[in-house]
């Protein structure tokens, strides 16, 4: 069975799954991990794709109206090219491209975070389809997480259009997000969106539940200048603290994204490990050191 068919097999299957209605725990919200895709406006379709082109759908997403389209673009920055990346249906006003943080390394490009819909001063990048390029000069963004939800969750949930929250996510890797933005409109069904990054920090797949905490909710925390004024008692132990500088990577080869992972600032390797050239860019810029083993 080749890729396309399995990836269209479990878009209709997620479609379908989308459809069904699902009685959730009190202040639940579903989280849905959103890869890297792109929403063309109607003049750039017909330049990627031919004069008079329609984008033609795959599967229906969450979110009423909107589809995955069968089309797909290649997308290029200064350092390297995506394939294959996903166009969003229907066609938009402007374009824009919503990458993850690492495939903007991969790409060698700079997007700002942003909600979708405000590229205004965002970061270029090159679409290439199988008829035409087109070169955008924004429109190329990280987004920032948020969640879409009718008035009466709103109301349920005691937020506004606009305000931002908290979400956590019980776990393996229990992880909260927060600065999380309330997108409140008729239309929409009540879902919490994240890029591929984020789903990787807390180990969320598609179908996994967060729980929404308003400021308020929150756990008291101590301001900063209280614990400055606070006096700190000092706990002595029998054993120094040791903070690991360096992490010994036994892995052969060590690509751009084993750098961005590692919190090292020095990553030491055996000899005759492949570093790929990405790796030692984005090291560079994360101000890691690659260094071989003696």
């Amino acid at each position: 069975m080749n890729q396309q068919l399995i990836e269209q097999i479990v878009g209709e299957i997620l479609g379908q799954l989308g459809k069904t209605p699902v009685q959730l725990p009190e202040r639940a919200v579903p989280i849905a991990v959103s890869a890297r895709h792109v929403h063309l406006q109607p003049e750039h379709v017909e330049v990627l794709f031919g004069a008079g082109y329609e984008l033609t759908q795959r599967s229906e997403l969450s979110q009423p109206g909107q589809f995955a389209a069968n089309e797909t673009v290649m997308i290029a920055g200064p350092k390297s090219s995506i394939e294959r990346v996903r166009i969003l249906g229907p066609v938009r006003k402007a374009t824009q491209v919503e990458v993850s943080f690492t495939d903007a390394m991969k790409l060698g490009v700079k997007p700002p975070l942003r909600e979708s819909g405000n590229i205004e001063g965002s970061a270029p990048i090159t679409l290439i389809g199988p008829k035409g390029s087109v070169h955008i000069n924004q429109g190329l963004i990280i987004a920032q997480a948020h969640i879409h939800m009718a008035p009466t969750d709103a109301t349920r949930f005691g937020v506004e259009d606009g305000e931002y929250v908290t979400v956590e996510a019980d776990g393996v890797r229990s992880i909260s997000f927060r600065n999380v933005r309330i997108r409140v409109n008729e239309r929409y069904r009540l879902e919490m969106h994240i890029d591929t990054d984020e789903a990787n920090a807390g180990f969320i797949t598609q179908g996994s539940i967060g729980r929404l905490v308003k400021s308020n909710d929150a756990k008291e925390t101590i301001p900063m200048q209280a614990v400055t004024e606070t006096k700190i008692e000092t706990v002595k132990t029998s054993h120094p603290v040791s903070i690991p500088k360096a992490l010994e990577f036994t892995k052969k080869l060590l690509s751009a994204e084993d750098v961005a992972v590692i919190s090292e600032k020095e990553i030491v390797i055996n000899k005759g490990t492949i570093v790929t050239a990405l790796a030692r860019d984005t090291a560079r810029e994360l101000g890691k050191t690659i260094t071989s083993r003696k």
